[in-house]
């Protein structure tokens, strides 16, 4: 792979990722969490999105609310990695500003990044985390009582 088609580099802390304009956020988060083995991780964030779908979750139908916005930058992006099953499991919130300097926040459901960059420092830990079904609320929960 040459050095211009690199995306993450090890640090002493997990990774330092920088996607470019086109990279899906989430596809290439469960890329790395997949090669890299990756137990469970937390992360933050910035740069530009082409394209970000925030959902407000509604604790009546269970289900996000979705809404779309083009062109914006990332100004804070914090989020986790645990485990379904044998798949990786994101959990993102995020908030960006568009060119009138107005702010939108909320559960990041997908995003892609638009023109520059998105800079991502990944911290990781060494116990395996995993996210199950919490029927009293009607989604995803990050289980820590395991050993």
């Amino acid at each position: 792979m040459s050095d211009a088609a690199k995306k993450y580099t090890k640090t002493n802390t997990g990774f330092l990722m920088v996607l470019r304009q086109g990279d899906s956020l989430f596809n290439e988060l469960e890329s790395l969490a997949k090669k890299e083995n990756i137990q469970s991780a937390s992360f933050t964030g910035f740069g530009f999105l082409g394209n970000v779908q925030f959902g407000f979750f509604n604790k009546e139908t269970k289900q996000y609310e979705p809404k779309d916005f083009t062109d914006v930058e990332l100004v804070s992006m914090t989020g986790s990695i645990a485990w379904e099953g044998n798949k990786p499991s994101l959990h993102l919130h995020g908030a960006v500003g568009d060119k009138n300097m107005d702010a939108f926040a909320g559960h990041m459901l997908r995003a892609t990044v638009g023109n520059g960059s998105l800079e991502i420092f990944i911290v990781t830990y060494n116990k395996k985390l995993e996210r199950k079904d919490d029927p009293a609320i009607g989604a995803k929960v990050l289980q820590v009582n395991q050993d």
